[in-house]
């Protein structure tokens, strides 16, 4: 504004004394050439305030994009908080300073007057209640001192709590690593559960057919001379054989659902393999986009640099 003041007088000036030498035309001329400065000016001066709202802007979409907004949020009061309490001890420090000189000042007053004996001897009470009110006020200040210093260390150590952007990335990436260690063990410990159970069933069922063929064999004989003993050997055996469909229908059908589910876990897998091909080609297709912009951006500037260069010569 100072600018454009000095720049209105002057052209005032300059059309006073051509009006009085008669020049009317060279005065408008002159008039034109200075507006058109003063229009150049203001167009420079917002240009430079909408690069400066962009920055800001830049700034700002960048700390949201980095993830630190609420670090940030945090740390500014925090900051504030201790600049507060700093400000404060400043003023404990002061008001101790010049308690301390008063204090210095009285005790010296005092040995003056005991050099001088101007009033004769100081009675002992006094002395001691001096004493006592000094003490008193440097325990006081002393107090007031220490709680300002162990606030001012807890907000300190609260900043310091606060992790950085280096910190978070390496919390992120030692817990990815983490989670991946404990899915590992977890499907080796379903594994070995699996066949652990496996090997039970096996178990089971082989110590049902050696209890069989122990009881068959003790009792075959003796159950193979009569009709009677025939029949319920026929009917144990038809048990023994509708039992065994039944063990090996449920096996059967938990083979169909381990089936059903390898099949499902395929059909996922293809389609995370799909979007994973899909997302990079996106990828790719946006780092040669950023290839061209980041060219693009350097011819623009290297434009704009001959360009200022040209207006300068």
């Amino acid at each position: 504004m100072g600018k454009e003041e000095d720049s209105s007088e002057e052209v005032c000036l300059s059309g006073k004394e051509k009006c009085s030498s008669g020049q009317p035309e060279e005065m408008l001329a002159n008039l034109k050439v200075s507006i058109r400065e003063l229009s150049v000016t203001v167009n420079e001066q917002n240009q430079r305030k909408c690069d400066v709202k962009d920055k800001l802007q830049q700034l700002r979409e960048r700390i949201v994009a980095e993830g630190v907004g609420v670090s940030l949020q945090e740390l500014i009061p925090l900051l504030k908080s201790l600049k507060e309490l700093e400000k404060q001890e400043s003023e404990v420090r002061s008001n101790c300073n010049a308690k301390r000189s008063a204090l210095e000042d009285a005790v010296c007053d005092l040995e003056e007057r005991v050099a001088k004996g101007s009033d004769g001897e100081i009675p002992e009470e006094d002395l001691d209640v001096l004493l006592v009110d000094s003490l008193d006020h440097l325990t006081s200040a002393k107090k007031e001192l220490a709680a300002t210093l162990r606030e001012i260390v807890s907000l300190k150590r609260q900043i310091d709590d606060v992790p950085c952007q280096s910190e978070l990335l390496q919390y992120e990436r030692r817990f990815s690593e983490l989670n991946g260690c404990i899915q590992e063990k977890l499907q080796q410990t379903r594994k070995l559960y699996g066949t652990y159970n496996a090997l039970l069933e096996i178990k089971d069922l082989m110590l049902k057919e050696t209890s069989l063929l122990n009881s068959i064999g003790s009792q075959f004989q003796d159950v193979i001379g009569t009709s009677a003993g025939r029949v319920k050997l026929i009917d144990s055996m038809e048990g023994v054989m509708n039992g065994i469909q039944q063990k090996l229908g449920k096996v059967q059908h938990g083979l169909q659902e381990e089936q059903k589910f390898c099949d499902t876990s395929k059909e996922k897998y293809t389609a995370a393999a799909a979007e994973q091909r899909k997302c990079n080609n996106v990828l790719r297709t946006f780092e040669e986009e950023c290839t061209k912009n980041d060219s693009l951006r350097s011819q623009i500037s290297a434009v704009n640099t001959s360009d200022s260069k040209e207006r300068i010569e």
